[in-house]
């Protein structure tokens, strides 16, 4: 088994690999000069008192999350932030199990983004492209820059799910306030969460909450509760900024992706992809993960 210095060393090469064969893609390279996102530190309650009067509003009286918006580029959720891009937990409280997977993973023997498959729900939120809302009174939907991708969820607070595990998972939506509560689970367990690689099962249950702060500038926060891989539930935080006379790009990886076709790039192997016992895996399937 290689050493965590050296695991974390490959991964980085890897992540540069990846980062090269989606440039390589339609769109990619227009994707990087989307404007950057400046987060600050999320608004005391006196603060949020005297803005929500006065935040955009749809006829129904629910707050207007419509827009397309910048968001940070989050590779590690677990670090710490400095209230700018994120502000993450700065230690994941891994379960055994979770340290070895996240110990053990090697994107060289596999790395599902590389090969253009879906990145899951928080690996795509985590992702630097630009994202636009679409809300109605009935529903609320990610069009993601990123691949193309989209997921619309029934804002009526029932769960519409067909029983089908799913790589976005499958979500409830409720209104706090005027804060958008989503919670996801139902999720095939075969992403991570985000290009560091963070590992999940398929028991994680996502919460996201959406809340408008202003005319500009919305809070994002989501909490991760996976019993597999982590002790304790756990969160991170960041804003998003409106981008005015802005539209999304037609963004495909499956086109010209040269580092599959060279080798440098991988399929995973999910025979291989989780560790869910508690006692240390032999040396060869360690080698796997």
């Amino acid at each position: 088994m290689s050493s965590p210095m050296k695991i974390q060393s490959i991964r980085l090469a890897v992540m540069l690999a990846v980062v090269g064969s989606l440039a390589s893609c339609g769109g990619a390279a227009t994707d990087a000069a989307a404007p950057a996102t400046e987060t600050t530190a999320a608004p005391s309650a006196a603060e949020a008192a005297a803005v929500t009067s006065t935040i955009p509003r749809l006829p129904n009286g629910k707050p207007d999350l419509n827009g397309i918006w910048a968001r940070p580029y989050v590779s590690d959720m677990g670090a710490a932030g400095n209230g700018r891009n994120q502000i993450g937990p700065g230690e994941l409280p891994f379960t055994e199990a979770g340290r070895r997977n996240f110990d053990n993973y090697n994107p060289t023997t596999g790395d599902y983004t590389g090969v253009c498959m879906p990145f899951g729900l928080l690996r795509a939120m985590n992702s630097p492209d630009p994202i636009q809302f679409v809300q109605t009174d009935t529903h609320f939907a990610f069009l993601y820059e990123q691949n193309t991708w989209f997921k619309v969820i029934n804002l009526d607070g029932k769960n519409h799910s067909p029983g089908v595990p799913a790589w976005f998972g499958h979500t409830v939506a409720t209104w706090e306030g005027d804060t958008l509560v989503l919670t996801t689970s139902e999720f095939n367990g075969k992403t991570r969460l985000d290009t560091i690689g963070h590992p999940h099962s398929d028991q994680m249950v996502v919460t996201e909450r959406i809340t408008r702060r202003d005319a500009e500038t919305l809070d994002y926060e989501v909490t991760v509760n996976d019993p597999i891989y982590y002790s304790a539930p756990w969160s991170n935080k960041r804003v998003f900024t409106l981008q005015k006379d802005f539209e999304l790009i037609e963004y495909s990886c499956e086109e010209n992706n040269r580092s599959v076709w060279d080798g440098r790039i991988v399929p995973p192997n999910y025979d291989n992809w989780h560790t869910y016992d508690t006692e240390a895996a032999p040396a060869t399937d360690q080698a796997a993960q």
